[in-house]
C-alpha cells in the first residue's frame, strides 16, 4: 500500500471491530468534568485555607485571648468549606471501601 492509499484510509467511513469507538462527545464531556472538578477542589481549599485568614487563623484567634472581632471574619465561609470538604472525604472514603469489597 503506497502513501497515498494509507492517507486516504484514514477518512475511510469502514470501522474495524477490533479497534475501540472513539466519540468525540465523551472526550470533550470528560475535558468538562474534569475542569469542573478542579475548579470546585481550588475553591474549597481558597475557601478553607485563604479567604479571610483561613480556619487556622480562626482556630489561633480562638485559643488567643487577644483576639480582636476582626479576627473572626468569614468564619462562616471557612467553617463551610470545612464542613464541605470533611463530607467529601467521607463521601470519597465510603465510595473507596465499597469499590474494594467488590474488588475480586
Amino acid at each position: 500500500m503506497n502513501a497515498w492509499e494509507r492517507f486516504l484510509d484514514l477518512f475511510s467511513d469502514t470501522e474495524d471491530p477490533n479497534e475501540p469507538a472513539y466519540d468525540p462527545v465523551q472526550l470533550g464531556g470528560t475535558v468538562v468534568v474534569c475542569m469542573v472538578a478542579i475548579g470546585c477542589l481550588y475553591w474549597l481549599l481558597w475557601t478553607l485555607l485563604v479567604f479571610e485568614g483561613g480556619i487556622f487563623l480562626k482556630a489561633q484567634a480562638l485559643f488567643a485571648a487577644d483576639a480582636g472581632a476582626d479576627a473572626f471574619e468569614g468564619w462562616f465561609g471557612n467553617v463551610a468549606a470545612l464542613a464541605l470538604c470533611v463530607a467529601v472525604v467521607a463521601a470519597l472514603r465510603k465510595l473507596h471501601v465499597k469499590t474494594k469489597r467488590k474488588a475480586p
